[in-house]
């Protein structure tokens, strides 16, 4: 009976926590069906419509906001993906003379935030003729975590399995492709995601670098949303939901990868 008991209290206590963290986002959504200058509940589902949505995609050009996001977010991840899942590589199985004091260079290198780093980061894109295109949006989120997760799993990979296909005579580029990849799948997974948050809710340095429209990003478009002296609630709610349903989507379909990735890569620090 007391385990009952303990059970249904358990129970009660996570479905109040699960509908606490949802209220805000059902607030959001039930906003953006409204034109409303408050940012405040109601419940006159005569007042709720689509034109928020249709405003956003007509008027304020979101869509071209979605291409350009996707497209720096793809770039982001193929980049960021495939220079760590490199890199770790080399730090894990092939060490070299000062590859250790290069590593924990790469580590120090997360403890810089990126406000101290905007300035020169913005004169290198300039005198690289980089601001303004999706590849000077994606590469500042290149960064040393990347790294750093998928290092913690490279080691993990057994050594006999890497001999085994030197042996036979596999190149270095067969192990890797072959062998290393395939390995590393669950670590890979989760850095992806990782990395597709950060390039789909980027906001600085697109506030930063941008300076022709066309280029704007979803969050440089929310922000812009907001007036000065009002502010129509219900677009930029309807444009906050949109961008939410990104993030949201992709976390949903490779849930199970991003958890089995997290654990396994943190269970080989």
């Amino acid at each position: 009976m007391l385990r009952r008991l303990s059970s249904a209290a358990l129970t009660l206590v996570l479905v109040s926590m699960a509908v606490a963290a949802a209220l805000p986002f059902l607030l959001m959504a039930l906003t953006s069906l409204r034109t409303t200058r408050t940012f405040t509940l109601s419940f006159d589902f005569a007042a709720y419509h689509l034109e928020n949505y249709a405003s956003l995609f007509s008027t304020h050009e979101f869509f071209q906001r979605l291409v350009t996001t996707i497209v720096v977010v793809l770039i982001a991840c193929v980049l960021n993906v495939g220079t760590a899942t490199l890199a770790a590589f080399g730090f894990a199985k092939k060490p070299f003379p000062g590859s250790t004091a290069l590593f924990w260079g790469i580590i120090a290198s997360m403890m810089v935030p990126i406000q101290a780093t905007l300035i020169p980061l913005y004169t290198i894109m300039r005198d690289l003729g980089l601001l303004n295109t999706y590849i000077g949006l994606a590469l500042p989120l290149v960064g040393g975590f990347g790294v750093f997760l998928m290092k913690q799993f490279a080691t993990g990979i057994p050594d006999e399995l890497i001999d085994a296909a030197r042996i036979d005579g596999a190149p270095d580029r067969t192990v890797f492709l072959r062998i290393a990849v395939p390995l590393m799948q669950p670590a890979i997974i989760a850095l992806l995601i990782f990395t597709f948050l950060a390039a789909w809710n980027d906001f600085l340095w697109p506030l930063v670098s941008i300076t022709k429209p066309d280029m704007a990003t979803i969050t440089y478009a929310i922000a812009t949303l907001s007036g000065r002296s009002s502010t129509n609630y219900g677009l930029l709610t309807a444009a906050a939901t949109i961008s939410f349903l990104g993030p949201f989507l992709a976390y949903v379909l490779f849930q199970r990868r991003f958890v089995e990735g997290i654990a396994l890569s943190g269970s080989k620090a």
